[in-house]
């Protein structure tokens, strides 16, 4: 990631690279380029206004089979992109919510091309109104500005648009003098289009905040000898009641907009918000995932 500043601190040039094995890795062993699809989750379009934005993929081989995890590749392009948001905010020395909804700039609608089969793009176009929407309602909801940062606590933001669906959180955290990372409250807005069924997304999203903890916190897979060492949850380990969110609240807007995804949209933005909120708390900040690669005390 890389950016050059104007004198207000606004990027007048976004540089943004990534690398991966590619899903296409799976079925063909030559691929080594991320193809169109991974490269549209939150790559190839970033909803900020910039006036110079250039975003690359390279190769990278496959050394192990790999399949599809939650969000896919939204999960790390989110990250990159969220938690660079929030350096530019410090580097401008700026209040990250501001920072971010200044990024985000005037509601408009981005040209992002094709998006699944034919007609899809059309009938669900990316609308930066809504994505400003849910951000105003997280930082909302959260009292965000209202509650002191540093010395241990702390609020990070993050927003991402998948699936059609644009979703905000915040993110509370305390570190103690150990380092230990303790989440004591999330809020995420959620403009997934019409709800038929809103508990069941309350249900999607709460446990996406779960879900996207677990990423941040425990996240990793190693591989030894072309070989992956973990084989179940006692050592792939999944957010337990003392680690997860302690309190999750989703607030739906209610839209007219066709209806869209809510199984995945909620994972992206929560690894990125938890180490936003990390900075905030303990002026560390977090480049490398899971968090056990990280020492906060």
């Amino acid at each position: 990631m890389k950016a050059a500043l104007d004198d207000s601190g606004k990027p007048k040039a976004w540089l943004q690279r990534s690398v991966f094995p590619p899903i296409g890795s799976t079925f063909n062993a030559t691929e080594v380029y991320g193809g169109a699809g991974e490269m549209s989750m939150g790559w190839t379009v970033v909803p900020f206004e910039v006036p110079n934005f250039r975003s690359e993929n390279g190769q990278a081989v496959a050394h192990v089979r790999i399949g599809w995890l939650r969000s896919v590749a939204n999960i790390y392009h989110a990250f990159a992109v969220q938690s660079f948001a929030n350096e530019l905010a410090y580097a401008a020395n700026r209040d990250p919510y501001d920072y971010l909804m200044t990024l985000i700039g005037s509601a408009r609608t981005l040209d992002v091309g094709p998006q699944g089969p034919q007609g899809v793009g059309e009938k669900y176009p990316y609308d930066i109104a809504r994505l400003r929407r849910v951000a105003e309602i997280a930082a909302e909801k959260a009292n965000w500005g209202k509650k002191q940062s540093g010395k241990g606590s702390g609020m990070g933001i993050a927003v991402h648009r998948s699936f059609f669906t644009y979703v905000a959180s915040v993110v509370e955290v305390e570190v103690d003098d150990q380092g230990a990372v303790r989440i004591p409250h999330v809020y995420t807005a959620v403009d997934a289009g019409i709800v038929a069924n809103p508990e069941m997304l309350r249900s999607q999203f709460k446990g996406a905040a779960v879900f996207g903890t677990s990423l941040a916190r425990t996240g990793e897979i190693t591989a030894t000898a072309g070989a992956i060492d973990q084989s179940n949850f006692y050592d792939y380990q999944v957010a337990r009641m003392n680690d997860a969110p302690r309190q999750v609240d989703v607030h739906i807007v209610e839209s007219t907009a066709p209806p869209a995804g809510v199984g995945e949209p909620g994972v992206p933005p929560i690894a990125p918000a938890i180490c936003n909120a990390i900075y905030a708390a303990t002026g560390k900040r977090v480049r490398e995932l899971p968090l056990t690669r990280n020492n906060f005390s």
